[in-house]
C-alpha cells in the first residue's frame, strides 16, 4: 500500500483527521517526519497500526487498553494480552447481563401498559415515578 497523506488516509480508514492527529498526540502512532518539498505521508505500518486500533475499538477495548496491547504487540507476551481480553470479556458479560435485566423490566412494564384497562394512571409513568426498585 502505498504512502499517503492525512487527508486521504483519514478517507480511506472512515475517520476524521482529528482522530489521526490525536491517536498521534496519545502516542499511539508516530507523525511523520514532514519533507522539505511537500506533505507528510503517512506509511503502511502506520495503516496497519490504525487497523489494528479500529478492530480493537470494534471489540470495545478503550484507547487506554489500545496502548496497553500495543505494548504488548511484539508476540512475546500472549498471557498478558490474553489477561486484558479476559478482563474486557467479563465486562461485556457483565453489561450483557445488566442490558437483560433492562429488557426484561421493559417487556413487564410494556405487557403492564397494554393490560392495563382503567386508562387512569400509566404503569410504566406510576413505576418510573416510584421509588421502589425496577
Amino acid at each position: 500500500m502505498p504512502a499517503m497523506t492525512i487527508g486521504r488516509l483519514a478517507k480511506v480508514l472512515g475517520v476524521n483527521v482529528e482522530t489521526i492527529r490525536y491517536y498521534q498526540r496519545r502516542g499511539l502512532i508516530e507523525e511523520p517526519q514532514r519533507p522539505l518539498t511537500g506533505y507528510r505521508k503517512y506509511s503502511a505500518l502506520t495503516i496497519a497500526r490504525m487497523n489494528f486500533i479500529r478492530r480493537a475499538q470494534q471489540l470495545g477495548f478503550s484507547l487506554a487498553e489500545v496502548e496497553q496491547l500495543i505494548k504488548l504487540e511484539d508476540g512475546r507476551n500472549c498471557r498478558e494480552v490474553r489477561l486484558i481480553a479476559e478482563s474486557k470479556f467479563s465486562a461485556l458479560e457483565r453489561q450483557i447481563a445488566e442490558l437483560e435485566r433492562m429488557r426484561r423490566a421493559l417487556q413487564q412494564l410494556i405487557a403492564a401498559c397494554k393490560a392495563n384497562r382503567s386508562r387512569k394512571a400509566c404503569p410504566i409513568i406510576t413505576l418510573l415515578a416510584s421509588t421502589a426498585a425496577i
